[in-house]
């Protein structure tokens, strides 16, 4: 119970976030689609700092234990692929979508629709799928500091200097 609680106050907040970030917001979304807008962007590398940071730092502490799941290039390429078809038609990723029928867009519901869709396809098509396009390109269970051979903080330390610039860039150009 406590899990779940700790997921929902999460999730809520995270709304909360999204919303006043205004990256919920339909064109947020096809700017961002369009290059023209890089909100969503910046949100999205924001979010990935402060996961790396939080996640590394309890990770140190010994409060969790990561679980890598393995690299697989197929699997990585047709997903990223459907998502994009998928955000690219309906206009929103899944916690955009949740976020704009929080805040009663109800247009959000037929994204959700195709999301559940298309997560009914995967279950369905997935014993085929696991012999193929699942073992396609398996480097198994990798990270950018195990394959460099570097401590993780580095890592941080170099990505979070390349979000960084990636900012100072987009608002040099207004974007």
């Amino acid at each position: 119970m406590n899990e779940l609680l700790t997921g929902a106050i999460t999730g809520i907040l995270f709304g909360f976030v999204m919303q006043k970030a205004q990256v919920i917001r339909y064109d947020r979304q096809l700017g961002a689609l369009c290059l023209k807008d890089m909100t969503i962007v910046k949100f999205m590398l924001s979010t990935i700092v402060v996961a790396m940071v939080g996640i590394y730092l309890l990770f140190d502490l010994g409060f969790v234990k990561l679980s890598i799941k393995p690299a697989i290039m197929g699997a990585n390429v047709l997903g990223g692929l459907i998502f994009g078809i998928g955000w690219g038609i309906v206009g929103y990723c899944p916690a955009t979508a949740m976020g704009a029928l929080g805040e009663g867009r109800y247009d959000s519901v037929f994204a959700l629709a195709g999301m559940i869709l298309g997560a009914g396809i995967y279950a369905e098509l997935f014993p085929v799928m696991k012999s193929t396009v699942l073992t396609w390109g398996d480097y198994g269970k990798i990270t950018l500091p195990s394959v460099l051979g570097i401590n993780h903080w580095i890592v941080i330390f170099v990505v979070t200097g390349v979000f960084i610039g990636l900012f100072w860039w987009f608002e040099k150009r207004k974007l």
